[in-house]
């Protein structure tokens, strides 16, 4: 065995907290999920603070928040010179790699047989071993990259192939060197095309409830969604199973921390929202799940309430592994806090956040900030609403705070905080078109909250990676 643990990360896309059965939900059952909290630990307070897919990723995969990076929507193409989890893990001893959705690039660069392709190089941020794609959802028959320009097709559905990449990345692995591997699948979301193999919706109820928070409006598409919703969360269940699996077979349970996680959640109707819809400050779109099992560190069914968010994963993850972060990390190492040492470091509140009202391009409408607490959820949009939420009492987010005199010093308190929060930052809450400078005509990066920045496809001054 090594002396540093492997690392699985399996990465699941738009899977909510409440839609699992650790977190409430009752109409589904999911075994391997299940089972693995009841061997590890679970977090209650893991916070998606941007719910949007290219955010999330960059703050997981950088420890920089996307004010920072640069990361405000989707198909943006990553700056060359940010240091990323691959290139420390890798430059640690490790062994890196990448299985799955990427989503921290712009597609195809260039399209040769086979669209979707990341480049090899800096594009992939330091991850060494390579079957990712940007993004497609193509659950069926989907593709991924290869080497020199090359593209493969997969057979059957992306959690079984998507598996079947990541066992022969671990085969080619001997018990002498440690390996850091992502797996990523893309489903949970909407699709022109099938979602979900039969026999996951064989498993479903006849008939489906929603919670309060449905409006009447919403409950017949919301119902009709949330079916394939389901079936595509019991997917993702079996290939958690097939991983674990495969992890006792090959003797590396002992020696792996394994995380289940996702990268934000879905509205589902809720607060009559679209059901697709995220980026919203409501716990269906930033409260996600997060398990981690490592035997002798993360066991026995335990519950983590640390707030958790994207930025504090990478140097968490390198202080469960003794290596340091770079400098350039935004987020804290609440390693200590995870694993229940007193007087370990906590953060108050998290900043959560939305820059515009489309996925994919800068148009404006929708831009909100707020802050996220073990206990409360408040957001001020641009256009001047506000919302505070008690989640303890109202977990639902029914009865809106804002307006009440006997929590005016509360809502005066998460003010003052988002202020400071946001000042951290250097952020403004600002129209998305503001934003526009920020991006050449590729895509690239050119300027953050701090002002412009120098050519997006320098290398990283390496010299960060030193520890002081």
């Amino acid at each position: 065995m090594t002396s540093k643990p492997n690392i699985v990360f399996l990465l699941a896309d738009q899977i909510r907290a409440s839609s699992l059965p650790i977190y409430g939900e009752e109409q589904i059952h999911t075994p391997h999920i299940d089972r693995l909290a009841s061997e590890g630990t679970v977090f209650s307070n893991a916070i998606a603070t941007a719910p949007v897919c290219t955010p999330y990723r960059s703050m997981l995969l950088t420890g920089r928040h996307p004010q920072t990076t640069g990361h405000l929507i989707n198909f943006i193409r990553t700056r060359h010179d940010e240091i990323g989890i691959g290139d420390v893990f890798s430059r640690n001893g490790y062994n890196t790699a990448w299985v799955g959705k990427w989503h921290l690039h712009t597609g195809s660069f260039p399209e040769i047989g086979g669209r979707d392709y990341v480049p090899e190089g800096r594009d992939r941020f330091g991850f060494e071993h390579w079957r990712g794609y940007n993004f497609h959802t193509d659950y069926f028959n989907g593709t991924v990259n290869l080497d020199e320009w090359r593209n493969e097709r997969w057979n059957g559905y992306e959690t079984d192939a998507l598996n079947q990449y990541a066992f022969q990345f671990m085969d080619q692995q001997n018990d002498d060197t440690p390996f850091c591997l992502f797996i990523s699948p893309h489903q949970a979301h909407s699709t022109p095309y099938e979602y979900a193999p039969q026999e996951y919706y064989d498993r479903l109820p006849t008939k489906l409830r929603l919670p309060e928070n449905v409006p009447d409006t919403h409950k017949d598409q919301s119902l009709k969604l949330y079916r394939h919703y389901l079936a595509m969360t019991l997917a993702i269940d079996d290939m958690l199973g097939d991983l674990m699996s495969y992890l006792e077979k090959t003797h590396r349970v002992e020696n792996t921390l394994l995380i289940f996680g996702s990268d934000h959640g879905t509205q589902g109707g809720a607060q009559g929202i679209n059901f697709w819809a995220k980026k919203k400050p409501y716990e269906e779109s930033i409260k996600v799940p997060l398990i981690m099992r490592f035997p002798g560190v993360f066991e026995d069914n335990k519950i983590c309430d640390t707030l958790t968010s994207p930025v504090d994963l990478f140097p968490s993850l390198c202080g469960l592994c003794d290596i340091h972060p770079p400098r350039t990390v935004e987020g804290y190492d609440l390693s200590s806090s995870w694993r229940g040492e007193p007087n370990a470091f906590e953060q108050n509140a998290v900043l959560t956040m939305n820059f515009g009202a489309t996925y994919d391009y800068l148009v404006d409408g929708d831009e909100w900030r707020g802050i996220r607490t073990k206990t409360h959820s408040y957001a001020r949009w641009l256009d001047g609403k506000r919302m505070l939420y008690n989640l303890e009492e109202d977990p639902l987010e029914m009865n809106n705070l804002i307006d009440s005199a006997e929590d005016e010093l509360l809502v005066n308190e998460m003010e003052n905080t988002l202020t400071e929060l946001m000042n951290a930052r250097n952020d403004k809450l600002q129209p998305a078109t503001n934003y526009k400078d920020w991006y050449d005509a590729q895509r690239r990066i050119i300027r953050n909250a701090h002002g412009p920045l120098g050519d997006p496809e320098d290398e990283p001054d390496w010299s960060l990676l030193a520890h002081p």
